[in-house]
């Protein structure tokens, strides 16, 4: 793991070297009629996601997001989605690649010119995108920009030498290590060795599957679906082209959308018709809609009244009901306890990357620290809301045991009026996915990848305690 992947840290001037034929990976239909405007947009949000942190659905929507994007036609936004889920997921090798192509670093002040490289990468290497159509775009977008401008030489003959060397670069540039920052690789293999690890970072290059949680009769809408029943209720399509809404059961309620590891948490709370329970930290809302449909009186409470709003429209479409309250849960107070408890804590949400490969590298090793300390406070404060008897499942999206292992094991060392209740297999509705000391484990690896599935699911962690 030698190679640098800080895609700051690149070299200004093209080497030179013998070029191989030119090859296409695949992706994508062709896009050679989509100009000008989809590569400024898709430039201008990788630098907003990587260098400012912003998370890339915020960036998409269609309301509210980047407004050059909500400004394009459908065709020119796919193609956006598409290179940005390409020039994220291939990050790391696409930074290896230009490495190779420069020999000295390009200075701070340069403007978009290695975003615009990202982006031109991305379709030269990796989508069925015309060169000509790329390269000329990449070197008109540096011509545009008063920073960049003075660098449109060098995108053009970076661009042109990886034209040339293309099966060569892709071919030395292949190993899965490369597009997982250093720091975040390094855990993995220490926590879940070397292959996994390997693994784990092949499956991030892949799109995922789309999952649903239905609310009855999974096998009668996997079949109505065109899908596959998997676990408890969930039903599993191949991504589909056009709208999520436009699916059968949409405007009935039928289901939601939620991965097959997400939709496990809310199960491990048993039976809950008829209780008081606490979603915390509850937006988007599948786990609340969880609870609600199996009969339990649910107060979903989240510290973003933008996100519930959204939590509140899905819980209309479904038919389903709750009290939703705004709030910090540091600043929280229940009535009146509960008899059970969900906490999906904040957390790197690095178990998500496939489905958000910004995550990647947005993240940095200092985020888990500081999370995993919030986590440890959250739970030992939502754990005095818990009625003797009652049962509390914490969860994150984290591949990080510092986020999930290592947070339980201090609470229960610290508080001895709480005590594991151990997950059975048959609970998750999959094998494999309980851990030796009882806590739900998964991994982007625990489902095979198939072609009728396309495999996979989040990574997650989930521990189940009973207050004595």
């Amino acid at each position: 793991m030698s190679d640098k992947t800080d895609n700051r840290k690149q070299s200004s001037r093209p080497r030179k070297g013998q070029g191989g034929s030119p090859v296409r990976t695949r992706y994508q239909p062709d896009h050679s009629t989509v100009g000008l405007a989809a590569r400024r947009v898709a430039v201008e949000i990788l630098g907003r996601v990587v260098t400012g942190r912003r998370p890339l659905d915020d960036e998409l929507k269609e309301s509210g997001g980047h407004p050059g994007f909500s400004a394009l036609i459908a065709r020119d936004r796919a193609l956006v989605r598409a290179m940005l889920g390409t020039a994220l997921r291939r990050r790391g090798q696409i930074s290896a690649i230009v490495d190779r192509l420069l020999e000295r670093p390009v200075p701070e002040k340069t403007g978009f010119v290695l975003d615009i490289l990202h982006v031109a990468a991305a379709q030269v290497l990796f989508m069925e995108v015309p060169d000509r159509a790329a390269v000329a775009i990449a070197v008109a977008l540096a011509d545009a920009d008063n920073r960049s401008r003075r660098y449109k030489g060098l995108v053009n003959a970076v661009l042109r030498r990886m034209v040339a060397e293309r099966e060569d670069l892709l071919a030395a540039t292949a190993q899965p290590w490369r597009n997982t920052p250093v720091w975040l690789f390094a855990g993995w293999q220490k926590a879940y060795g070397e292959d996994t690890a390997l693994a784990l970072a092949g499956m991030h290059l892949l799109e995922p599957n789309l999952d649903l949680t239905v609310k009855d009769d999974p096998q009668g809408w996997a079949e109505r679906l065109g899908g596959t029943a998997i676990g408890g209720n969930t039903v599993r399509l191949a991504r589909p082209g056009g709208r999520i809404e436009a699916l059968e059961g949409y405007d009935a309620g039928a289901w939601w959308v939620q991965d097959a590891a997400a939709a496990i948490p809310a199960r491990l709370l048993g039976d809950v018709a008829g209780l008081q329970v606490a979603d915390l930290c509850a937006a988007p809302g599948g786990k609340t809609a969880q609870l609600a449909a199996a009969g339990g009186h649910v107060t979903a409470i989240d510290i973003s009244a933008r996100r519930l709003e959204r939590l509140s429209q899905n819980l209309a479409r479904l038919s389903l009901s709750a009290e939703v309250v705004a709030a910090d849960l540091a600043d929280y107070e229940p009535a009146a306890p509960f008899d059970a408890i969900l906490l999906d804590a904040p957390c790197s949400a690095t178990g998500t990357i496939r489905r958000h490969p910004e995550v990647a590298w947005n993240r940095r090793a200092e985020d888990v620290a500081s999370l995993a300390a919030t986590q440890a406070l959250l739970l030992e404060r939502v754990s005095g809301w818990l009625k003797p008897g009652g049962r509390l499942v914490y969860c994150t999206c984290s591949l990080e045991p510092a986020e999930g292992e290592l947070v339980v094991a201090r609470f229960l060392a610290a508080n001895p009026q709480f005590a594991r209740l151990p997950i059975t297999e048959a609970e998750t509705g999959f094998a494999g996915l309980v851990t030796g000391e009882g806590d739900l484990r998964t991994l982007p690896v625990s489902l095979p990848r198939e072609p009728s599935q396309n495999g996979g699911m989040d990574g997650f962690f989930a521990a189940r305690l009973v207050r004595l």
